[in-house]
């Protein structure tokens, strides 16, 4: 018995138990030294004074859109991180939803820059005298009143119908400008009935139906009106053949040339 506790002893302080236990040792000491190194890159990429976002780069012809407007837009999202950490997802999404951007590319430079890329609105026409219509129809809710010196059309209809009440104006919009008509504004109801206000004041009827062939037949009319040497309040159109006319009376006339008269001055 005493020779065979001997021998163990002597075996667990061979050269084999030692390099069992420095290997080990040296295990834990990796694990231990990959967890330090995993926690000390975390800090360092979400130490805002090491790696801050402090420069910010706006691209993109822009004429109603300030550059302002844009950086206070990222400034207002609740958190913005570093460099490394800070999503450009939600710096996009924040951009975009500015009324006069159409479009936004949002990349990171290292190590400080954000660079946005960014198309705008182009305004078409006025929706409701309210907010504006780009060029695919779509209603941007930037102010009407911003570009009130274009001229433009302004659109009126229901909610979710611009693209269709848009491709009405381009439709007759060359039929009329060909005849020497500008149009003022465009309204499409509920009841899918249309009415034109020409830049000289007169209203079109259209109703619902065959509304190209009733422009026409307005400009066919239109030397036989001036004819009657009356100003002209409407037409209406709503007929198979010919058309009804409202004449102004001498009051509305004398107040719309007074109206006109002093817009000009």
């Amino acid at each position: 018995m005493t020779e065979q506790v001997v021998n163990k002893e002597h075996i667990s302080s061979s050269p084999r138990g030692l390099k069992h236990w420095g290997g080990l040792a040296f295990f834990i000491f990796v694990i231990g030294f990959t967890v330090w190194l995993v926690s000390a890159t975390k800090d360092w990429m979400t130490d805002a004074n090491r790696l801050p976002l402090s420069n910010l780069v706006i691209q993109g012809q822009l004429h109603y859109l300030t550059k302002d407007d844009v950086r206070q837009s990222i400034l207002n999202l609740h958190h913005l991180g570093t460099f490394m950490t800070q999503d450009v997802n939600s710096i996009q999404a924040s951009v975009e939803a500015l009324p006069w951007v159409a479009q936004a590319a949002v990349r990171k430079q290292w190590p400080n820059t954000i660079k946005v890329f960014l198309v705008e609105n182009q305004p078409i026409a006025e929706w409701n005298g309210t907010y504006l219509v780009n060029r695919a129809g779509d209603v941007f809710k930037a102010p009407a009143l911003q570009v009130a010196g274009l001229g433009l059309t302004n659109l009126i209809g229901p909610k979710g119908t611009s693209q269709e009440v848009l491709a009405g104006l381009r439709e007759m919009r060359p039929v009329l400008k060909k005849a020497g008509f500008g149009i003022a504004s465009l309204a499409f109801n509920e009841r899918r009935s249309w009415r034109v206000v020409l830049k000289n004041g007169i209203i079109l009827q259209l109703g619902h139906e065959a509304r190209m062939q009733r422009i026409k037949r307005f400009i066919e009319i239109y030397p036989e009106l001036l004819k009657q040497d009356k100003p002209i309040d409407y037409v209406d159109l709503r007929y198979d053949t010919g058309a009804a006319v409202g004449w102004k009376t001498k009051s509305e006339y004398d107040n719309h040339a007074s109206t006109k008269n002093k817009s000009v001055h």
